[in-house]
């Protein structure tokens, strides 16, 4: 009796919450930082396990359109003064601007290659932008996974803006806390492409921030993992510091 009243309990937490719900209150939990500051660490792996560190600077400023976000490699030389803008747009796709300092010249990220990779990353430009929940339709129907010692809820999310390189995405979400765990894409031919962990997790003035990202691509071997040092929130910013004249400077 009691394993049928467990069976039953675990049901009713599965359905008693959409798939759309869980997102929401995923976006909700990692919302109201105003604004960011924070030095990033890339490190980028190939098949045989060889590294390449880079270090970035990040900023990202919050708006109810849609976040605006700047990337400024600070080392090694070789992408040194690299920058990415990013302006995010719930109603459709985003815009990225790129600033190549060898060229002296901001180059503009075209929606048809935002599937590409950023800087030899295995992140992609549309990973970069970390979009809303709201860019995204959800299928009906919820399930449960254990990772990493976590109850999580396992749901699909279907990007619903053109030039996606990914027809779906698998997503695990901690049912305590609702912040995102894992996150499987699916390519153009709906074959697994890459993997994203999300750990490291910490709270700064009430909102919680991801410390650290890995992302393994399972079709080339490859991997990138990306963290955050020195995250601060609610530092001041506002849109003068996201135009695209602050990419020359």
């Amino acid at each position: 009796m009691k394993k049928i009243l467990s069976l039953a309990l675990v049901t009713v937490s599965l359905f008693a919450i959409t798939n759309e719900e869980v997102a929401k209150k995923s976006d909700d939990v990692t919302s109201g930082f105003q604004s960011s500051s924070s030095t990033l660490v890339m490190t980028l792996i190939n098949q045989t396990g060889e590294q390449t560190i880079r270090e970035m600077k990040g900023k990202t400023l919050e708006k109810s359109g849609g976040d605006k976000s700047l990337i400024e490699f600070i080392s090694p030389a070789d992408v040194k003064g690299t920058k990415l803008l990013t302006y995010e747009h719930i109603g459709g796709d985003d815009d990225q601007w790129l600033y190549l300092p060898a060229l002296k010249r901001v180059k503009r990220i075209a929606s048809s290659n935002k599937s590409g990779s950023f800087m030899g990353s295995e992140f992609s430009y549309e990973d970069i932008a970390n979009p809303n929940y709201k860019k995204f339709s959800y299928p009906s129907g919820l399930s449960e996974e254990n990772f990493n010692g976590k109850v999580c809820y396992k749901g699909v999310r279907i990007p619903n803006y053109q030039n996606s390189g990914y027809t779906k995405e698998v997503t695990l979400v901690n049912k305590q806390n609702f912040l995102v765990q894992k996150v499987d894409y699916y390519d153009r031919k709906s074959e697994l492409l890459k993997t994203a962990v999300f750990s490291g997790y910490k709270k700064l003035s009430g909102v919680w921030r991801v410390g650290k990202i890995v992302m393994t691509n399972h079709q080339t071997g490859k991997k990138t993992i990306l963290e955050w040092k020195d995250d601060k929130v609610k530092v001041g910013l506002s849109d003068k510091d996201f135009t695209k004249r602050v990419l020359k400077k």
